[in-house]
């Protein structure tokens, strides 16, 4: 009888150990949207600026320089020089020259680097929905807002 008590009772410990934990959280994307805007608002306040034009994606940017001639698409290999900034200035990471097919690269590029022509540089001010989302990328974390300063030196179709 005591055997079969140890049995029971190790198999019962066996199994609950194999117990599966449910994360019941689910990600809202348009809360952290809302999240999102409000620290690009608060980004602009702080330091006083007037906020940049938005897309109706819901990405800012800011032109510096226009640029020349034709503008790539999104089917285009860019060249671009870049820095990626957190929302406290510190810069995250930076190419002085990367090359990538536009399509390959996060949303916010995909709208924003056809704004501008060859020579031309624009400032990205991504929410998360538009750059990591919710997985982040290594350098960036879950749910960041970044600041994309791009060059573009290039493009080809």
């Amino acid at each position: 009888m005591k055997k079969y008590f140890l049995f029971i009772c190790l198999f019962t410990i066996a199994l609950s150990s194999c117990r599966k934990i449910v994360d019941d959280t689910v990600f809202d994307a348009a809360k952290q949207a809302v999240i999102d805007d409000q620290a690009i608002h608060d980004y602009f306040l702080i330091r006083g600026l007037p906020l940049p034009a938005k897309d109706p994606s819901g990405l800012y940017y800011e032109i510096t320089n226009p640029g020349t001639g034709a503008h790539p698409t999104i089917n285009s290999n860019i060249s671009v020089g870049y820095t990626v900034y957190s929302l406290d200035d510190v810069a995250l990471d930076s190419f002085p020259s990367f090359y990538s097919a536009l399509k390959d690269r996060i949303d916010a590029w995909q709208i924003g680097v056809p704004k501008i022509g060859k020579g031309g540089s624009i400032t990205l001010y991504v929410p998360s929905g538009l750059g990591y989302a919710n997985t982040g990328n290594g350098v960036v974390a879950a749910n960041t807002v970044v600041i994309y300063k791009i060059s573009l030196q290039g493009f080809n179709n």
